[in-house]
């Protein structure tokens, strides 16, 4: 089946189509010009063929652009470098008003790489720019890496999006402490599921990702506190739920929920906007 999904990489596809059919939106909360052209055809129809998968755009529309605040924030703001891990088609440092000074990376595969740099070709990025083909499962190349950045010297901001939720714990335990060892990283930015998100994620498309290679697998009962002993400390919460009624995309029925967290005590509203975020972690 063409829209099947064969391994992790074709969740760029996917996730690059939403930013398509939100770019192409009169009302549109960011411009990506070349997410369609990277989705293809494959990411269409891996789109349509997911349950529930066009009307699941909203809380991809809101990842991107929550993050896409935060990444010019922290650009503005001192950061000399982004190492952007497991960068799939994100095109930030295309369509971004980045500082020209500004060091991005976009690390991931080579067949991923090869693919983005094809039909980028042409383009020019808006800072200085550097795609670095390289397994991440590695170890030893994934030390290599963060080495290599933390030499540049000044403060970097490492960003994990869409790639947490494939990764068994003891990975992200691995990647947060040898970031954190790198010494430059200031800033790592990534989303994070709740448990209960992940159970439900589970039942909507867990088959689905699982039969590609592509299980969901982190969601922390601990939240962000899972990061603390790894050398990180929770400098920013964005709820999805609550970046979605400010940026008016909300699934349909919020009303319904809105209404029902007026209803729940204070405890519960926590856990209730805790359900899933964007994060920015500090180094503690």
């Amino acid at each position: 089946m063409n829209g099947s999904i064969r391994n992790v990489s074709d969740t760029a596809l996917w996730v690059a189509m939403y930013r398509a059919l939100e770019s192409e939106r009169r009302d549109a909360l960011f411009s990506d010009p070349f997410a369609r052209r990277l989705a293809g055809a494959r990411g269409e129809q891996i789109l349509d063929s997911l349950p529930r998968g066009r009307a699941m755009s909203w809380p991809m529309v809101v990842r991107t652009a929550v993050m896409d605040e935060i990444v010019l924030r922290c650009a503005r703001g001192g950061c000399t470098a982004v190492l952007n891990l497991a960068a799939g088609l994100c095109t930030r440092a295309y369509r971004l008003p980045l500082p020209a000074s500004l060091q991005w990376f976009d690390a991931d595969l080579p067949e991923m790489i090869d693919y983005k740099r094809t039909l980028l070709a042409a383009e020019r990025p808006r800072c200085r720019y550097e795609a670095v083909a390289v397994d991440l499962r590695e170890p030893a190349a994934r030390r290599a890496l963060f080495a290599r950045i933390a030499a540049l010297g000044g403060p970097a901001l490492a960003i994990a999006e869409g790639l947490l939720i494939y990764l068994a714990d003891e990975d992200v335990q691995a990647l947060c402490r040898e970031l954190h060892a790198a010494g430059s990283f200031r800033w790592l930015l990534c989303d994070l599921a709740s448990p209960q998100l992940l159970k439900m994620l589970q039942r909507t498309w867990g088959r689905r990702l699982a039969e590609g290679n592509a299980p969901l697998r982190f969601a922390p009962a601990a939240g962000t506190a899972f990061f603390a002993p790894l050398g990180w400390r929770e400098a920013e919460f964005r709820s999805t739920w609550d970046e979605a009624k400010r940026l008016r995309r909300t699934m349909r029925g919020a009303w319904l929920w809105n209404l029902l967290g007026r209803m729940m005590s204070a405890k519960k509203r926590e856990r209730f906007r805790r359900f899933s975020g964007i994060v920015l972690f500090e180094r503690a």
